[in-house]
């Protein structure tokens, strides 16, 4: 062994007896003497805490490791995140796609961040637009009923004044009452044309935030639901058609070697691809399917009152309709070359729950990709590379 080699083993050796919280650095620590063996005197806060400090380090050093991470200040955030549970959805993610035998790549954390980044902001809008909603209804309908009372307190008034100046001859006094009256009646006539343009304003409102609503629910570029939409519709849907004694599937589809066509053409080459895909898969949607964009190059289905082998033609009718397709390049004219994609559905009741449904698609679309893809898997199928293939 070179000298080299020896020293840079050395080095390694030393850096993780660092990182590890070897026996031998903590007896190194100044100010960190060994216990008597009587054990009478008390430990000290830093002996408390300095192993469980190295424990840390060694935790997210292992995570590093293991994922072949390079140390960068986003990829220790995210060891820190996963060891102590301040991200257990991704936690899970890496858990699921190290399963898989994926690789877990810089690139692939930060899209994931990314997601739960914007599913926490999305699910923070929603909530200050419900209490903004609730809000505006509450308004709309206190507004309604004042300016309702007012109409006919200002009824009554008039009815008053003309009683009062009726009476000709009562006097100063009942003069004097019919003129407060008459300011009396003006003032409520102003306050209930007030209150009326405030009641528009507040429909004008409601109008803008279901707007707004609307606009946070939908995938930009492809004009489709986006994933926090399709969230909240598959919960309704699981309880609907559970209520109703109906069925429900649902499907995972993804676009194959996706990153080929962004690296090869172009990201605005890629998100013609993208809507080619949402367009054909929007074409099976009617008033018992739904379909989202579930985020990067996959998408999402659910099927009301369908068997899985009904939902399984609707799917493979759009998957051969795409790879039938022929698409060149508008820049320099290349062709793309065969666009397909790959699907896994479930059954959402054969299943517990809702986590376990989608895992049960998102698996089958697995398959479906590791036997060739370009093919549609149902949950439980064998990984026949033969199996329904295109």
């Amino acid at each position: 062994m070179s000298r080299e080699t020896s020293g840079a083993n050395a080095r390694k050796s030393r850096w993780w007896q660092w990182f590890s919280g070897s026996v031998a650095d903590d007896a190194k620590e100044p100010g960190t003497d060994a216990a008597p063996a009587s054990g009478t005197r008390e430990m000290t806060a830093r002996e408390v805490w300095l192993p469980a400090k190295r424990r840390m380090i060694s935790k997210i050093a292992d995570f590093l490791i293991d994922h072949d991470l390079d140390v960068l200040p986003s990829t220790l955030t995210v060891a820190y995140e996963c060891v102590t549970g301040g991200a257990p959805r991704l936690a899970q993610q890496i858990l699921e796609r190290t399963e898989k035998g994926l690789p877990i790549t810089l690139g692939w954390i930060e899209e994931q961040r990314s997601e739960t980044t914007h599913d926490k902001n999305g699910e923070a809008l929603a909530v200050l637009m419900g209490r903004l909603e609730d809000s505006l209804d509450e308004f709309s309908k206190t507004t309604s009923g004042a300016r309702n009372a007012t109409s006919e307190y200002s009824s009554a008034l008039r009815q008053h004044v003309d009683e009062l100046e009726g009476v000709g001859r009562a006097g100063v006094v009942i003069t004097e009452l019919a003129a407060l009256t008459r300011a009396m009646m003006e003032r409520s006539i102003a306050m209930e044309s007030e209150l009326a343009c405030s009641e528009r304003r507040g429909q004008v409102l409601q109008t803008s935030l279901e707007e707004t609503r609307r606009v946070a629910d939908m995938d930009h570029l492809t004009g489709l639901p986006n994933r926090r939409a399709f969230d909240h519709m598959l919960e309704r849907e699981m309880r609907d058609a559970r209520d109703a004694g109906e069925s429900l599937c649902l499907a995972f589809v993804d676009i194959d070697h996706f990153k080929r066509v962004n690296d090869t053409h172009g990201h605005p080459a890629g998100d013609r691809v993208l809507k080619l895909v949402g367009e054909t898969l929007n074409r099976i949607a009617d008033a018992r399917c739904f379909v989202a964009r579930h985020g990067g190059e996959e998408f999402a289905v659910i099927w009301r009152n369908h068997t899985v082998e009904k939902a399984w033609k609707k799917l493979d009718s759009a998957r051969e309709e795409i790879a039938g397709r022929r698409l060149v390049n508008r820049a320099n004219d290349t062709p793309f070359g065969k666009i397909t994609f790959s699907g896994g559905i479930a059954d959402a009741f054969a299943y517990p729950d809702k986590s376990a449904a989608l895992k049960a698609a998102d698996e089958a679309l697995y398959l479906a990709k590791q036997s060739g893809r370009n093919r549609i898997f149902t949950a439980g199928e064998s990984p026949d590379p033969q199996a329904k293939a295109a």
